[in-house]
């Protein structure tokens, strides 16, 4: 069947659908029919490498040509978007081609008729930014002590990692364990609350977030959060930062409480 009468065909069916037509069945003859168009072009811009087939690119622009204006939401819906991403994800694997996880399919359709020498349908593909790249520029970070005596009344988060306690430098017995970028170094009783390691901020650059960590010691084997020592309070309501690998996504204006004292998190 030619993929003109295909399009034809499966455009009559979707307009005729009940309900405007907004729904379209994965089992229909002519989806099948473009799919295997669509394969085979995607097939035809890989490359040999290693002995595998690769195909390189992460997104795949779908054309096609005389798709009456009134049918082209559907065909440019979610729906066609997701199937024929799944689709060649499915074929590729089939064919054991190797293909990046997070290939994506845009569908663009167009009433006019091909001209003399083009086709009904193309296949345009393209190697976009992942949403780990295309992460905004890092938002400026700093935090401010309200409660206790800190060695600075504030520090922008600039590094990978903050530290936070209550000395500057932390020594173990086998050596330096670690140095505080935060320390409640002078002895008073609220800084008594604070420990050599309490706590630390990451900033994940695949994310753009900022995390806190609980860092205070505990009994091995101990699982329980009692007496954890590191709270968030936001919008008036207290959250505990659980002894986890995860931590706690830090929002702006969040108040940390380090036993009795207490720090302030904001972005610019």
């Amino acid at each position: 069947m030619e993929i003109s009468n295909v399009i034809e065909k499966l455009g009559r069916a979707i307009f005729e659908t009940p309900f405007g037509g907004s729904r379209i069945s994965k089992d229909a003859p002519e989806l099948a029919e473009i799919r295997l168009a669509v394969l085979d072009a995607v097939k035809s811009k890989s490359h040999r490498a290693g002995g595998k087939s690769v195909f390189p690119y992460n997104l795949i622009r779908i054309h096609l040509r005389g798709v009456p204006e009134e049918q082209s939401p559907v065909f440019q819906g979610e729906f066609l978007s997701k199937y024929f991403s799944e689709e060649i994800k499915s074929g590729l694997t089939r064919a054991s081609y190797r293909f990046p996880e997070d290939c994506e399919v845009e569908i663009h359709s167009t009433p006019k008729l091909p001209e003399r020498g083009e086709e009904w349908l193309w296949v345009e593909t393209a190697i976009q930014e992942t949403r780990a790249q295309a992460v905004q520029a890092r938002k400026a970070a700093r935090v401010i002590v309200l409660q206790g005596a800190a060695n600075q009344a504030e520090i922008g988060v600039t590094k990978a990692r903050t530290n936070i306690g209550r000395t500057m430098d932390v020594y173990r017995v086998d050596g330096p364990s670690r140095r505080n970028d935060l320390a409640f170094t002078e002895d008073n009783e609220i800084n008594r609350t604070v420990s050599r390691e309490h706590a630390h901020i990451l900033f994940s650059k695949k994310t753009g977030e900022y995390r806190l960590f609980n860092d205070r010691w505990r009994k091995p084997g101990n699982k329980s959060d009692t007496g954890c020592g590191v709270w968030i309070i936001r919008d008036g309501i207290s959250q505990a930062v659980h002894h986890n690998t995860r931590g706690t996504v830090l929002k702006a204006g969040d108040e940390i409480h380090l036993g009795r004292a207490v720090i302030r998190f904001l972005l610019r």
